[in-house]
């Protein structure tokens, strides 16, 4: 028969079993000091001095959202395998406004309301066409700075021509009905419109 090995809780002064013991690389003995139970209580007291409330028990098959304060279906919830339940700490519907904010701050430095200034200020259409939504910020890629919000088309287009106006005006042109002939010159010499 094994001999199960103990450790002495320095918190209850318990002798618990090192399943109910959580691992620490940095102790010779590989264990924290203290047992689970002691170090989720002594969380719990932490998180409450700091102000932060604990999370609201919910049904089996359920999970509180803290973000927007509803229990919602484990289906409502994105998987994360860290996670001590498996599930991540907010809702799909809330991560989706974080990421959209957080895009929003990393990529162009405005939050979701100077976004919508600046659609205000656009008369809350494209600045390019005129009639499409605008939802896209459009930016200098080589300077970064915001030069307006366009539809997805719109976006698209400045997109696929590179940024490039050489190529815009030559496609404007083509799209006016000035085609692009070059003039033969001499024997494989040929002069581009300009």
């Amino acid at each position: 028969m094994a001999l199960e090995l103990v450790k002495r809780c320095s918190r209850c002064g318990e002798e618990k079993s090192h399943r109910e013991v959580a691992s620490e690389r940095a102790n010779l003995d590989g264990l924290q000091r203290h047992c689970r139970v002691c170090g989720d209580e002594s969380h719990r007291k932490r998180e409450q001095t700091m102000g932060r409330l604990p999370r609201p028990s919910a049904p089996e098959g359920r999970k509180f959202c803290l973000g927007c304060g509803e229990e919602k279906p484990h289906s409502e919830w994105h998987r994360n395998r860290s996670a001590s339940g498996g599930l991540a700490t907010r809702c799909k519907a809330c991560r989706a406004v974080e990421r959209r904010a957080g895009h929003l701050k990393r990529s162009y430095g405005m939050t979701e309301a100077d976004r919508d200034e600046l659609i205000a200020a656009q008369g809350e259409v494209c600045a390019i066409c005129q009639e499409g939504l605008a939802e896209h910020v459009d930016h200098d890629h080589q300077t970064g700075k915001v030069r307006g919000v366009l539809c997805f088309s719109c976006n698209a287009a400045l997109g696929q021509f590179k940024d490039r106006p050489d190529v815009m005006r030559r496609a404007a042109a083509y799209v006016e009905g000035n085609l692009w002939n070059p003039t033969l010159v001499a024997q494989g010499v040929y002069r581009q419109p300009s």
